[in-house]
């Protein structure tokens, strides 16, 4: 509008002409429907503003392929969508107020996954405010706050989790381990808020039901994001005499423990969440060689066409190796929204969550379903263990670093499954 207005000072008909076009501008505008907006909450500074940044990528992609096929289809005509960013800083009092930012910008649903706390505060927040403000609901869906309550004791009919939670991870995790007979000790380190806890209670708890024989030598937590150097923590690792360490520690805090380890002359096993990228690969180098073990629920070199297809395509859309990190579940969790908008024909929450309920989406050879009772994601998950990249199962490797991971088990949706505690309130008429 502002440049109709610059021409039309330059020449008189120029004016008359623009302004003849107004009315058929504005027809067509009130004829497209607005863009669905998404708000993506998350740490986009600080400590782990690379993972933030890798999730912006990851969900910006799947929204382009979205809209490439012309967007969502619902009763008003095709809907583009477009995903709005929020820095949270990593604080979760940043990100209830980057809640309320969106909520006043119009969002209809909220992302967020890198901070179990931030999640359990917003779940809290867009409970309440959904019961306050039924006009303005929101749906909230998850990507990797993995927090096992947030699906059991604190479930919510607005919160979709798209990722395992911990415990999910970690039986995956153990199905390697109870077969590596060489690790007779392990050491269990982690992030000291509510994800590092659980991680280190369910990695105590399954240790004594699959690997009694194995000694928990050491188990501890660290702050979260504020360590700059582990050597401490790591000449505690080797002192200990462990074999393995366990943690699911995340963004620059396995990296630079990773990192810390090989300074020292760590030479065990680490068990991990997250060690197949963000720079720990390239930290631990030659030395993490058959020693790195990681869960995800899709890694690059799963076999496959489909999966090599699609790493190639994102490979292509990023081509850069820092930007090297893609995840199939946000792709899932995007596809599973544009389903369920499409099938309920409209934006409205409740509609929408009811059709996520029955979300059943595929991406490159991954198949995932939500499951309704706790809003809980099923996909398959894998394990793998870093090699050299060209070595057999290592045709890709991760971040140009020349190391990648060989995929060691796949375990279906069904094998990956785990009871849930959840007594969902829902609302009238759901």
């Amino acid at each position: 509008m502002h440049s109709l207005l610059f021409i039309s000072r330059r020449t008189w008909m120029a004016g008359l002409t623009a302004l003849c076009f107004v009315p058929v501008l504005a027809l067509a505008q009130a004829q497209t429907p607005a863009p669905i907006k998404l708000a993506m909450i998350e740490g986009l500074s600080g400590p782990f503003a690379n993972t933030g940044e890798a999730v912006v990528r990851n969900i910006a992609w799947a929204v382009e392929r979205v809209n490439a096929r012309g967007g969502v289809k619902t009763a008003q005509g095709s809907r583009l969508m477009v995903l709005e960013r929020y820095d949270s800083k990593g604080q979760s009092e940043e990100a209830l107020s980057a809640l309320k930012s969106a909520i006043d910008d119009g969002a209809h649903v909220v992302l967020q996954g890198n901070s179990s706390a931030n999640a359990a505060a917003l779940i809290d927040a867009i409970n309440k405010h959904n019961e306050r403000e039924p006009a303005k609901r929101v749906l909230f869906l998850n990507y990797s706050a993995v927090d096992p309550i947030l699906t059991n004791e604190k479930c919510s009919f607005w919160h979709f989790r798209f990722d395992a939670h911990a415990d999910m991870r970690m039986a995956a995790l153990m199905e390697v381990l109870k077969g590596d007979t060489m690790v007779k000790s392990a050491y269990l380190i982690g992030q000291d808020y509510s994800f590092g806890q659980a991680v280190l209670r369910e990695a105590r708890r399954q240790l004594g039901l699959q690997r009694p024989d194995v000694k928990i030598v050491g188990d501890e937590l660290h702050p979260l994001g504020r360590v700059k150097d582990f050597l401490p923590y790591a000449a505690k690792i080797k002192a200990s005499g462990a074999q393995a360490v366990i943690t699911g520690n995340w963004g620059n805090d396995l990296t630079l423990l990773v990192k810390a380890a090989r300074e020292a002359g760590y030479e065990g096993k680490f068990y991990t969440f997250y060690g197949n990228a963000l720079g720990a690969p390239a930290a631990i180098g030659e030395s993490g060689v058959d020693r790195v073990i990681a869960v995800a629920d899709w890694l690059p070199n799963v076999p496959g066409a489909t999966s090599e297809q699609f790493y190639q395509s994102f490979r292509q859309r990023f081509p850069k190796p820092s930007e090297d990190y893609v995840h199939v579940r946000m792709q899932l969790m995007i596809e599973a929204l544009a389903q369920a908008f499409e099938r309920a024909g409209n934006t409205e929450p409740v509609a929408v969550a009811l059709q996520l309920e029955k979300a059943r989406v595929s991406i490159a050879g991954q198949t995932g379903t939500m499951r309704a009772e706790d809003h809980q994601f099923q996909q398959p998950l894998v394990v793998g263990v870093m090699a050299k990249q060209g070595t057999p199962g290592v045709p890709f490797d991760v971040e140009g670093s020349g190391y990648g991971f060989r995929v060691v088990r796949q375990i279906k949706a069904e094998q990956a499954r785990m009871p849930s505690t959840c007594k969902m309130a829902r609302p009238s008429g759901a």
